[in-house]
């Protein structure tokens, strides 16, 4: 049991954070009205500032909770401020005194956390928990799961006494801890995208659907835990597509997908105008999307790729094998009562946008989702149902890593 320091209730609340404190450059020896001011740690032949951080750092990584390690902290620094320079004996008795022997129990000294440097060949950095954390969400894992197995790592490499560790040994590591915390499958997918980090090819993720199924935000997030840089939504080529061809040259492009039907001619139009509109309007923003993905490819850039013209059929997977790993997915939102809902809220987020303008198209836009779940029939693309976002978003990247584990036959030694 934690026992509070003598002279103050287990009540009371510990002073709050001097910001002034914070922000130092630690190798810089203080001037006399600096060591006035300032709280300094002495040790090693070296003289460094007192930094908060550091020691909630310690505490957590001792199971101390957040707010628990930054009220200590600020206890110790308020206590020992008067001393001008203190050495870390001095910091661990203050911590003992607030927390008693709990935290530290088998342990002689308070163990600062080291500066653990990851090396990969010529190249070497700075161990990061939040960095690791985000490569984690690639496995498909919820952020705060990400997070308590980076922290689990962290521990072992100060358990450990690491200073200097190869990116193979830190992979080696984590595939080992989350096979142990998250199951085989996590371990595997994990593994799988840190190998693609580097690849000879990129890869671009296509997801289509309707207007208002979610696809930008779905593209977003999941561009983001996968570590891709680019997202490109076909309404930006549209949008680009328009300033170069002309109302008379193409009408279809310059209306939405669910009314282009309206800017052709008659004549023009079949059994179904809304179909005929979105894809004479398709087919012609499908080429600006494949001149992004030619860009990608001649890059080497990992990209995604969303929109209502990312239709199944208009752009050829095949036509890119050996070039890029690409994969296709068509995201759409079943429920036709949720869809309603899901356009109102977009038409009110964007009020660029008439509020009752994708409302009042809303069978059309319906008849353009058929379409699109038909169209991924027909070429064996996966349909996502973004009825829940978390959901969609861990379908997604699950998707992306089991077809590249498929293409890409790796295993547990293939660590760089």
């Amino acid at each position: 049991m934690r026992q509070p320091s003598q002279g103050r209730s287990p009540r009371d609340p510990l002073p709050e954070a001097n910001a002034k404190d914070e922000g130092v450059d630690d190798a810089s020896l203080p001037s006399a009205e600096e060591s006035a001011e300032r709280l300094w740690v002495e040790g090693e032949g070296k003289r460094r500032p007192f930094m908060r951080g550091i020691v909630i750092h310690s505490l957590m990584a001792r199971g101390v909770r957040f707010e628990e390690a930054s009220r200590t902290a600020n206890e110790v620094r308020r206590r020992l401020r008067p001393h001008g320079v203190i050495g870390k004996p001095e910091i661990l008795a203050e911590v003992r005194k607030i927390l008693g022997d709990e935290p530290f129990r088998g342990d002689r000294h308070l163990p600062l956390p080291p500066d653990i440097t990851i090396r990969d060949r010529a190249r070497a950095r700075p161990f990061s928990k939040g960095v690791l954390s985000q490569s984690l969400l690639a496995a498909a894992l919820d952020p705060n799961d990400a997070f308590d197995v980076a922290r689990e790592i962290e521990r072992t490499l100060i358990q450990r006494g690491a200073r200097d560790v190869s990116r193979r040994d830190l992979r080696g590591l984590t595939y080992e801890t989350l096979t142990r915390t998250m199951g085989p499958e996590a371990a595997e997918r994990y593994l799988l995208w840190r190998r693609r980090g580097e690849p000879h090819r990129p890869v671009i993720l296509l997801l289509g659907g309707a207007a208002g199924v979610g696809k930008s935000s779905l593209a977003l997030e999941v561009a983001h835990r996968l570590g891709i840089g680019r997202v490109l939504s076909s309404d930006s080529v549209r949008q680009i597509m328009r300033l170069t061809l002309s109302p008379e040259i193409a009408p279809a492009l310059h209306g939405s997908s669910y009314d282009a039907y309206k800017l052709l001619p008659p004549d023009a139009l079949g059994d179904d105008p809304v179909i005929e509109g979105f894809r004479a309007q398709t087919n012609i923003v499908s080429v600006g999307i494949r001149a992004s993905m030619d860009r990608a490819v001649s890059e080497n850039a990992s990209t995604v790729i969303d929109g209502v013209s990312v239709l199944p059929g208009a752009i050829d997977p095949v036509a890119y094998e050996g070039l890029a790993d690409i994969v296709f997915l068509v995201v759409a939102t079943l429920d036709p009562e949720i869809y309603a809902m899901r356009i109102a809220e977009r038409a009110e987020d964007q009020s660029h946008r008439p509020a009752h303008h994708s409302l009042e198209n809303l069978d059309e836009i319906l008849r353009i989702q058929d379409y699109f779940l038909d169209a991924a029939e027909r070429h064996d693309v996966p349909i996502v149902d973004n009825e829940s976002f978390d959901r969609a978003v861990l379908f997604i990247i699950r998707h992306v890593t089991e077809t590249l584990r498929k293409r890409w036959a790796l295993d547990a030694d293939d660590l760089v």
